[in-house]
């Protein structure tokens, strides 16, 4: 059995488990959603060189005043995805992903950013590129990421991280946008899995060079595997944090854990960056359900 077989048997199970724990307790569910939209901004503005802290993130979503200046395209940038992310929380339990709705979050991305951009393709020859990798002609955009959804809808046999994984280096490899390419394929992956009776999934800005090494692979190997792990490990992580809300447990740091189990804390570390351990990494601390 491959790792990600193996991973997603382990997701299937915390799946069940999370369905069990969730009766009656939509209100929690919200509550836990509405927490991590700023950290989601955060991670998915962070991974694109955006300079705000989490903490400035947190704030300007709260409209509180920052103890520095900023511009308003940072600003735009956090309150526009945040708006995206709480957007998709709801519509992706009612409406199929279509190309019409990928445009339409992007406007809603680039709006008061770059609206002569925002909700439309790249056209004519507007070329761009990322890293190494030239993205192909505005004329091949519209084919290849109709391809790429219908592969990934006929492949509904496998399991969810083969297929996010496959769509998302698709699409990033298509990068059918001039900006917004990296928030919006990660807003997609949610989109979907949260259609398909999952959790959401946020990737860090601490992986970063680990996802853009797996951009790297599929671009010189065809591969996957890399990107599969990423979502395999953040959709786990996103089960233990919701389980450990709603079954009760109660919620301290993995130090504090280590210390009442008189366990070596760096061997439970390495196990929650493993994900084999029920802890799960929020805000940048390490946490597990006692």
């Amino acid at each position: 059995m491959t790792r990600t077989a193996v991973t997603f048997k382990k997701i299937a199970f915390l799946r069940d488990r999370y369905y069990k724990a969730a009766i009656h307790k939509a209100e929690l569910i919200k509550l836990i959603s509405e927490s991590e939209v700023a950290e989601q901004v955060y991670n998915s503005n962070a991974i694109e060189n955006n300079t705000l802290t989490l903490e400035e993130t947190e704030k300007i979503l709260l409209q509180i005043d920052l103890d520095r200046y900023l511009n308003e395209r940072e600003i735009f940038e956090a309150k526009n995805l945040a708006r995206v992310v709480l957007y998709i929380d709801k519509k992706a339990k009612e409406q199929e992903l279509t190309l019409d709705v990928v445009l339409l979050l992007h406007k809603m991305l680039l709006s008061n950013i770059t609206d002569e951009i925002a909700g439309r393709f790249r056209q004519h020859n507007e070329y761009v590129r990322v890293a190494n990798h030239i993205a192909p002609h505005p004329k091949e955009i519209l084919p290849r990421l109709e391809s790429c959804f219908i592969e990934y809808h006929a492949s509904s046999s496998l399991n969810i991280i083969c297929r996010i994984a496959k769509l998302h280096l698709n699409f990033e490899h298509i990068h059918p946008f001039i900006d917004g390419n990296g928030r919006i394929g990660r807003v997609i992956n949610n989109y979907l899995l949260i259609r398909e009776g999952f959790v959401p999934i946020n990737i860090k800005f601490i992986d970063r060079k680990t996802y853009y090494d797996a951009f790297k692979e599929f671009d010189t190997k065809q591969r996957t595997s890399i990107m599969e792990d990423i979502v395999g490990k953040a959709l786990t992580n996103s089960y233990h944090k919701r389980l450990a809300y709603l079954e009760g447990k109660e919620i301290i740091t993995l130090s504090e854990y280590a210390k009442r189990r008189k366990i070596s804390h760096s061997n439970l570390l390495n196990k929650a960056h493993r994900q084999t351990i029920e802890a799960f990494l929020d805000k940048g601390t390490w946490m597990i359900g006692a």
